[in-house]
């Protein structure tokens, strides 16, 4: 199969309520596989401590933001608990033609964009807790926000949710390395779609004619 064809790579998306593991599920996926590669977003979110700007974001103002908006710069963009996110369109489409998967750590109006864009290059997978009382334990443990910030992610948490059905898979993330296996089961079988081999036709077009 290595050198008869390439393939082009696929979008994966991974959405959930904040708390629920999307992030620590998107990490291992990144130090397991090779073939993924983080988008890293722009936000006008203040930067919090241990972030790095350009790797986990890239933190931008507002007046900035809305330029990118205005060119076209942005493949999805989307306000969240008061603050703007976005995905830079020409690093994206780059990968993608490299035949590299790109992961997404976006909310369900972020993916919705991406639907509307790149239907048959998404693969979107929503990841729910596995109850409340466990996503009030993970927000309050990380200790990254206030009490006040923590309260407004579980009030916005059952509207976030409401839009599980949306996406293509759905886990319970009650154990992380049973999710990240999940997860990578889930791009092993994309990464076999037909759709997604280019130059296959030719390939069995030449077995089936005696070449190759």
């Amino acid at each position: 199969m290595a050198g008869r064809w390439s393939r082009r790579g696929l979008l994966l998306v991974l959405s959930s309520p904040s708390g629920a593991g999307k992030t620590a599920i998107s990490r291992r996926l990144l130090e397991r596989d090779p073939g993924i590669t983080m988008s890293v977003s722009v936000t006008t979110r203040p930067m919090r401590t241990g972030e790095v700007d350009g790797h986990d974001y890239h933190f931008i103002d507002r007046a900035r933001f809305d330029a990118m908006v205005a060119a076209g710069e942005l493949l999805e963009h989307a306000v969240v608990h008061g603050n703007c996110y976005g995905t830079p369109r020409a690093v994206v489409e780059a990968a993608l033609a490299q035949g590299r998967d790109v992961l997404f750590d976006i909310d369900w109006q972020g993916t919705q964009q991406l639907a509307e864009k790149a239907r048959d290059e998404l693969v979107s997978v929503f990841v729910l807790p596995p109850s409340r009382a466990e996503l009030e334990r993970r927000l309050r443990s990380r200790a990254q926000d206030s009490d006040a910030v923590v309260e407004r992610r579980l009030a916005a948490a059952p509207a976030e949710m409401s839009h599980w059905s949306e996406y293509e898979y759905v886990l319970v993330n009650d154990d992380l390395e049973g999710s990240v296996a999940a997860v990578e089961t889930i791009v092993a079988a994309e990464r076999r779609r037909r759709a997604r081999q280019r130059g296959l036709a030719e390939f069995v077009k030449s077995l089936q004619t005696g070449g190759g």
